[in-house]
């Protein structure tokens, strides 16, 4: 022992064992290792999250994939309901609809459809310009089945660049997809068939 030390009282000798103790046991409390795996978790779950919505996007590829089974309009149309547009997709179908309408009932029920959802302060009014509504109405007189064409093809433009890109991320479409993810890793768990999911678009792989 050096002198300086020597000098000192044995009191002031022990305090500093015990402070050298103390922050030994603080340094190999949390080990490399443990650290390590903290870290890895945090990251793992912050990537899942932002993992979600893209992995779906790649899954739904379009509007017109979601909506071409009765399982993804469903759930499109849920959203929309969230956001007070869902007259956008029942237009849409009701012009679906029509073009399987038989020639003597075209006139009617393209009546219907116009004073429905295209004239101005109609019960399920959709966003349309005024251009698109005055050439609605005119081929309205004359009905035929392509009379909706263009009023159609606004409405899911305003559905795919709108609703849609805030669809793929909303808090609906990460619950089904942890939903959807679960049920596949117990499946493969217990080797059941997991080609079936949650999700509808699953079944297009």
């Amino acid at each position: 022992m050096c002198k300086g030390l020597a000098t000192l009282p044995a009191t002031c000798l022990k305090s500093a064992k015990d402070i050298k103790h103390k922050i030994s046991f603080l340094l190999q409390k949390q080990e490399p290792q443990q650290v390590d795996r903290k870290q890895t978790k945090e990251k793992d779950e912050d990537a899942a999250k932002r993992i979600a919505p893209v992995d779906l996007h790649c899954r739904w590829k379009s509007v017109s994939c979601l909506i071409s089974l009765a399982e993804g309009r469903s759930v499109f149309t849920g959203f929309l309901m969230s956001e007070f547009s869902q007259e956008n997709m029942q237009f849409w179908l009701a012009c679906e609809d029509f073009k399987k309408t038989p020639t003597c009932e075209l006139e009617k029920k393209a009546k219907f459809i116009y004073r429905r959802y295209v004239a101005q302060d109609s019960p399920n009014e959709v966003n349309l310009d005024a251009a698109t509504r005055e050439e609605t109405l005119q081929n309205v007189t004359s009905a035929s089945r392509a009379c909706f064409d263009e009023a159609q093809r606004r409405i899911y433009l305003l559905m795919e660049k709108d609703s849609y890109r805030r669809f793929l991320h909303s808090k609906l479409i990460l619950e089904l997809s942890q939903a959807d993810a679960s049920v596949a890793r117990k499946k493969e768990k217990s080797g059941w068939d997991t080609t079936f999911c949650l999700l509808p678009q699953c079944t297009w792989k």
